[in-house]
């Protein structure tokens, strides 16, 4: 099979998120959108072209409902209380929001994005926010092995960084 570009990553990474997702009824899918300058750099918005997969797998309609009006820079080298610090007030809502949306992200790490997207999106009238990502971030991979309390995802096992249907985040 010839690789044809992101869209067909986002597909594929689009199809094991539902399919490991719990069934959650949505409204709209939306996703958490990049600021005006990564999106140059870039040259596409990744959560944008994954939740246009979603939707598509879901046959529930795609709508831009937050922009980033502030850069707030790379966080990958931020902890988590700098994160939060760095996300609020980082989105704004474009129109309101239906009663239940779907955000959807390419990574979830601390989660600090995806709250401040998810109260934004409280603010603007949804009563239900769902998070789907596509990849979850973990802090230390072989503390999260050793079962280590200063793990990001501390479960032990097989499988310790990965959500299956009616897995819980701890």
């Amino acid at each position: 099979m010839k690789f044809s570009g992101w869209r067909d990553v986002a597909a594929a990474l689009a199809d094991a998120m539902v399919a490991t997702a719990e069934p959650t009824p949505a409204d709209v899918v939306t996703w958490v959108p990049l600021a005006r300058r990564r999106l140059a750099e870039r040259g596409y918005d990744q959560a944008r072209a994954l939740a246009a997969a979603v939707g598509r797998r879901l046959d529930v309609p795609v709508v831009r409902l937050l922009r980033r009006p502030v850069a707030t820079g790379p966080q990958a080298r931020r902890g988590g209380a700098d994160r939060r610090r760095a996300m609020h007030d980082a989105f704004v809502a474009v129109r309101p929001a239906p009663a239940r949306v779907i955000l959807v992200d390419d990574v979830l790490t601390t989660g600090a994005t995806a709250s401040a997207c998810a109260e934004t999106l409280r603010r603007a009238g949804a009563r239900e926010v769902t998070v789907l990502a596509a990849a979850r971030a973990v802090r230390s991979p072989t503390a999260a092995l050793r079962g280590s309390p200063d793990a990001a995802y501390p479960r032990t096992g097989p499988r310790p960084g990965l959500w299956l249907p009616g897995d819980h985040p701890r």
